[in-house]
Formats: C-alpha cells, structure tokens, sequence
C-alpha cells in the first residue's frame, strides 16, 4: 500500500539535496553520515514527538528504511 505525503516530491528532493550537499562537501565517509543523520533522526523524535509516540515512530521509521533498502536492492 503507497503511503501518500503531505509534502511534495519536489519538497522532499530539495532537501534531501542540501543534506547531502553538507554531507559532500565535507567529505564525510559513510559510516560517519549515517551516525549523525541518526542522531539527527534521534534529536528529532525525542525532541518533536511526544513520549508515547516515539517508540511506535521509530518502529514506523525503521521499517520504512529497511522496506526501501530492500525496494532499491530489487531493482
């Protein structure tokens, strides 16, 4: 079932753009930029997201990654 988003793809592109431009520019090796758009991630939800709601996210965001690792290594 596809989820549908309130945002834009176009929304959605540019700022995945600028991260990884940050990302780039400093030339961050893999492992390091995953460990802080994970901990970006954490500050996020802990942060933005009420206590009983952060767990059920996190599952939620989890699995959408995984779906989509798994969605690009089918293709």
């Amino acid at each position: 079932m596809a989820i549908v988003s309130k945002y834009t793809n176009e929304q959605v592109e540019s700022l995945l753009h600028e991260l990884l431009l940050v990302l780039e520019k400093n030339k961050t090796p893999t492992d390091l930029a995953l460990m802080a758009l994970g901990n970006a991630a954490t500050v996020l939800i802990n942060s933005k997201v009420s206590p009983a709601m952060r767990a059920p996210l996190a599952e939620q965001f989890a699995e959408a990654l995984k779906a989509s690792v798994d969605a690009r290594s089918d293709a």
